[in-house]
């Protein structure tokens, strides 16, 4: 008989704990208070990218104060990276990528280099890429005249790190340090080159080995493992030629044939160890040269820029 009520007892009990409706819960002091810092959780992480475990030990450290975690963090995220940077420095950087950016009758290649392809195809490291770009083009556009003919820059690794981002103000160095040590290889911001054009001139552009892009933010960016820009001028006005697709083919002659200069349109046509543009088969026509093909389309080229990631060179001087 004492077993029997010992029984309903406990049945009663159990029954009274699952009539409670899950509603009672939520209103918990202690239940909103996680759900709260969730929801902190979330939104320091979804604006500052670093890892959960990083997120939520600067809002520990804080009290729950988003503001003063998130310069926390980059502050922790800045001094561990130089730190890192330190470390690795010295490791060889052949890997990375060539970015474009185009803006108007501006262009700028820049190039960064990493250690492995894997790192190359990260958003973080593409992220970079477009700062190094952008900090580029707001360089040069902030000392720009309307041009009358055109103009090619460059800057070396040292001149690009010195430059301030988009960001938060900081230097490139300083971005370039993050990446480092949130993904663990050494890299370098290598050299850039920024071009720009009278209004009815063009720039011809191409990159070759594209990347698909994902990533919204980089949706103005062109990524792949080689470069051109070239810089055409119309001899006339000729609505028939297709200026775009011109300086596309163009671009893709650059990159495949690497010819050193323009040269001249009365030189010789010269065979595929030619290193004068307009004197080299066209790549795409190998039965005519640059120079025969320019000259049916009414249009000169006066210039160009190409990259190849990890290509060897002399330097990136200033030009």
């Amino acid at each position: 008989m004492a077993v029997l009520c010992t029984l309903r007892a406990a049945r009663a009990g159990i029954s009274r704990f699952f009539s409670v409706q899950p509603t009672q819960f939520l209103h918990c002091p202690g239940v909103r208070s996680m759900a709260a810092d969730k929801e902190l959780l979330m939104k320091l992480r979804k604006k500052t990218g670093y890892s959960f475990t990083n997120c939520k030990k600067a809002l520990e450290k804080f009290n729950s104060n988003l503001q003063q975690a998130e310069v926390w963090l980059h502050k922790q995220a800045h001094r561990e990276g130089w730190s890192k940077a330190s470390k690795l420095q010295g490791r060889k950087t052949k890997e990375g990528l060539v970015g474009l950016l185009q803006d108007g009758s501006s262009a700028v290649l820049v190039e960064v280099n990493c250690e492995t392809d894997f790192v190359a195809r990260n958003v973080k490291f593409q992220q970079l890429v477009q700062q190094a770009a952008i900090a580029t083009m707001a360089h040069y556009h902030s000392k720009r005249a309307a041009p009358t003919d055109y103009t090619k820059n460059s800057l070396t690794t040292e001149e690009l790190t010195q430059l301030k981002t988009s960001l938060d103000s900081s230097a490139l160095a300083d971005q370039l340090a993050l990446a480092i040590g949130n993904l663990g290889e050494n890299m370098a911001i290598r050299r850039a080159a920024w071009v720009a054009v009278p209004s009815d001139w063009h720039i011809g552009t191409y990159v070759h080995g594209m990347l698909p892009v994902d990533n919204p933010s980089l949706a103005k960016m062109t990524f792949g493992k080689y470069g051109a820009l070239v810089i055409c001028r119309p001899l006339e006005q000729n609505w028939k030629v297709n200026l775009v697709e011109l300086g596309r083919r163009l671009g893709q002659h650059i990159v495949g044939m690497s010819p050193l200069t323009v040269g001249s349109m009365d030189d010789p046509p010269g065979d595929d160890a030619e290193t004068k543009m307009l004197a080299q088969p066209f790549l795409l026509d190998p039965g005519t040269t640059v120079g025969q093909f320019l000259h049916t389309s009414g249009v000169s080229v006066l210039d160009f820029v190409r990259y190849e990631c990890g290509e060897a060179t002399e330097g990136a001087e200033k030009v």
